[in-house]
């Protein structure tokens, strides 16, 4: 009985128990490619026996960028960590510098990479990166080695014997992987995990998830370089659920047709993505369908679980969910069953509306640095909590600190910010990981995330102001796509707002409004800056007049990742849109 301590025990685990023709499946020129669980341990084998005909030694770096998740990451993964070597995922939209810095902090000796675009900007910086001794990648590409050569390299097993010593020699509370959060602010930090970090964090959240053992599929697409995919795609390991990998954001819809998932994680942007497309459908709708399709919708903004609204509200659930609901189901595959999210604040609308449709989105709550799960929601036994990051898992102990700082301890914690013993001791504490988040738990034991305790604010009247809480609020707007609320030390608060530009046009067409064709016409249109207002002054009634946002200013740029307005798990770089939108700051305050 394989007993899992390191994270190479995943897969045997799987093999023992389950032993599935498609572990992993990816898909190329348009065939999706199955690895079954024994193929993907010769394979990982395979790989250990030729990284250490490579000279790789325990401890060395080895980088993996990969631009969509693929089997070949699951498989380098564990080829490395069996080793005693430590995998460094790195995000494959950061800058070059970025790469420059974390390749040299890391002092990788290998990297591996997907595709041109990353090996573009890896060759661009590789001079400055003396203990890079060679870069492969997974895609044929014309002047690079390619992965294949270690398949090649690692086939004679007449070096297994020193692989299995190698493995025997890890422990639990070795360092597996440095992962380098973007962070809203300054350089990457080095988030030092162990094996039993992660491992402590698979098993503890394991029993949340509903999965039927060795018959579930799931959909994987957010960034694996990134703790909360990685960490699921052990826990699939660990369930015997096939992973399908998704081509990319772009594609999703559709590959999502395809597989027919009965599971994925998703983070709460996408969600809305998702919600808003179905939304603007149901704009187009005439008549009757019409009619039917709003009152589902409302219906579904109404949704308490459990049957706490009573017999007639479930009766008429029923019904949308036969009527409406059913197809919402239908353009996801028809099978999904839940969505897992995390990385921001899921507003409580799209958790009651997803929950109405029969696809409940289960928010949950971690840090790179806790592995990330602390808290998370589970639909069975009373275990969901519509504006709850849900229940304390396994293992995890939380305290609320006096000034409403979350504090979290457990063997999830990090070791350590790698090469930074400062940091590592101002964010441990008595043994204390210090979240930088504001929360509480209530008295059924729901975990709730108010704010941020860095990005709150003072105005110049002394007045707290939380900026999530009334950007969470904002986003509801189908008109708002992306708001960042200002004003430290101001008289008022104030907003950067970027339209939800499509939406615009779908409003303008319908109106029979000329909204413009550019964005830059389309923000300085009078009409539309006047029903944003409205949108605004709407929202703004759900708070106290120090918090309502007085005044905001139109932004002609789409924010995103590459723009640099986002981070990878799509949070706002407050300081760098700052930054770019200063003279709409000191328009706003003269």
């Amino acid at each position: 009985m394989t007993e899992i301590t390191r994270l190479f025990d995943f897969p045997y685990f799987q093999l023992e128990h389950y032993n599935i023709p498609d572990a992993l499946v990816t898909k190329y020129n348009g065939v999706w490619v199955k690895t079954s669980t024994e193929e993907y341990i010769a394979k990982a084998n395979t790989i250990s026996r030729a990284l250490l005909r490579m000279g790789v030694q325990k401890e060395d770096k080895i980088a993996l960028i990969s631009t969509n998740n693929r089997t070949e990451w699951s498989i380098m993964d564990i080829g490395i960590l069996q080793t005693g070597a430590q995998n460094v995922p790195i995000y494959p939209t950061i800058s070059e510098d970025d790469y420059e810095y974390i390749l040299n902090h890391s002092g990788a000796i290998y990297c591996f990479v997907s595709d041109d675009e990353v090996l573009r900007k890896v060759n661009l910086i590789k001079q400055n990166v003396p203990n890079l001794k060679e870069v492969f990648s997974f895609n044929e590409i014309d002047g690079c080695k390619n992965w294949k050569e270690l398949l090649v390299l690692g086939e004679d097993q007449s070096n297994q014997d020193v692989v299995d010593d190698r493995k025997n020699q890890v422990k639990s509370e070795d360092l597996a992987t440095i992962i380098y959060t973007s962070g809203t602010t300054g350089k990457p930090k080095g988030v030092m995990l162990s094996h039993n970090n992660i491992v402590s964090n698979v098993l503890g959240s394991a029993p949340r998830i509903p999965f039927s053992a060795g018959k579930s599929r799931a959909m994987s697409f957010l960034p694996v370089c990134h703790i909360f995919e990685r960490m699921i795609l052990y826990l699939y390991q660990y369930y015997g659920v096939s992973v399908y990998f998704g081509e990319s954001i772009d594609k999703i819809s559709d590959n999502i047709k395809e597989v027919k998932p009965d599971v994925m994680t998703a983070v709460p942007r996408l969600i809305e993505k998702v919600y808003d497309k179905i939304y603007s459908k149901g704009l187009e709708l005439k008549g009757l369908k019409r009619i039917l399709f709003f009152w589902a919708i409302n219906l579904g903004l109404r949704y308490e679980p459990y049957g706490a609204n009573g017999f007639w509200y479930e009766t008429q659930l029923k019904l949308a969910r036969k009527l409406i609901f059913s197809k919402w189901k239908a353009g996801l595959g028809g099978n999904l069953d839940l969505m897992v999210s995390g990385s921001a604040a899921l507003q409580p609308r799209l958790a009651r509306v997803f929950a109405a449709a029969e696809m409940p989105v289960m928010e949950g709550y971690g840090l790179t640095e806790t592995s990330p799960v602390i808290a998370v929601n589970d639909i069975r036994n009373h275990g969901f909590k519509v504006g709850t990051v849900g229940k304390l898992i396994d293992n995890v102990e939380v305290k609320i600190a006096e000034d409403g700082e979350i504090l979290c301890k457990g063997p999830n914690i990090m070791l350590g910010y790698y090469k930074d013993e400062e940091l590592t001791k101002q964010a441990l504490v008595n043994g204390y990981f210090h979240t930088g988040d504001i929360g509480e738990i209530d008295s059924e034991g729901f975990l709730r995330i108010t704010d941020r305790k860095k990005e709150m604010f003072k105005t110049s009247g002394g007045k707290y102001i939380s900026p999530q809480l009334l950007e969470n609020a904002m986003k509801q707007s189908r008109f708002i796509e992306q708001i960042m609320v200002i004003g430290d030390g101001q008289k008022m608060p104030a907003a950067f707002i970027q339209p939800n530009f499509e939406y615009l046009k779908t409003w303008g067409k319908l109106h029979g409004i000329q909204v413009g064709t550019t964005n830059e016409e389309i923000i300085s249109n009078p009409k539309v800056i006047e029903r944003i207002q409205e949108e605004v002054d709407n929202l703004n009634e759900k708070f106290g007049n120090w918090e309502k946002i007085k005044r905001f200013e139109l932004t002609p740029d789409v924010w995103s990742i590459a723009g640099g307005h986002l981070t990878p798990t799509l949070k706002l770089k407050r300081k760098i849109v700052m930054e770019k939108y200063i003279d709409l700051f000191h328009k706003i305050y003269n």
